[in-house]
């Protein structure tokens, strides 16, 4: 029974290295160097929600197993905002409200990028709202965020759940970066 309590949750390490992969992933330069989303706590917010949005959409409809992963992953995102706000000085009486606005808008960006998988125009509407929020994007750079989104979904729709539910994000390789 003791071993039980310091034994690690395999389902919680393959939650944590798909969240791993997904920070990995926004914090690639390219995102803001090359593609021009701006480089602040609001961009890179929105980085990570478009791969996190790319992972839950891929584990979407795919069983129970899935759709409890998917609340893993998503609670995992919020628990790191939190943490990540408090680290840099919110007080306790504000953190819980700026998370729930995060998941408000978290789940904004989830409805926008569904949409605008089968919809050009409402791609790149949400993604210049959301992804460039605060600057105008060029119409290069919003094709190209549009492109990726589109390119990234349809390489995680190729990868098995297993290999999903181990935790093992496949992300495809970068054009450019």
């Amino acid at each position: 029974m003791l071993a039980q309590l310091f034994r690690r949750d395999p389902r919680r390490a393959a939650v944590e290295a798909s969240y791993r992969r997904i920070v990995e992933r926004a914090r690639e330069p390219i995102f803001y160097n090359g593609w021009g989303v701006p480089d602040t706590l609001d961009g890179r917010f929105e980085v990570l929600a478009v791969h996190a949005f790319l992972v839950l959409h891929r584990l979407r409809g795919e069983g129970e197993a899935a759709a409890v992963f998917a609340q893993a992953l998503f609670d995992t995102l919020f628990v790191d905002m939190d943490r990540g706000l408090r680290e840099m000085g919110v007080g306790d009486l504000g953190v819980g409200r700026r998370v729930k606005d995060m998941a408000k808008a978290f789940y904004g960006r989830i409805v926008a990028y569904e949409k605008g998988l089968v919809d050009d125009a409402a791609l790149a509407a949400g993604l210049s709202r959301n992804l460039f929020g605060t600057v105008k994007p060029s119409a290069p750079q919003l094709a190209l965020a549009a492109h990726y989104l589109k390119a990234q979904a349809a390489a995680l729709r190729t990868e098995p759940l297993v290999a999903l539910l181990a935790g093992d994000v496949g992300f495809a390789l970068m054009e450019g970066g």
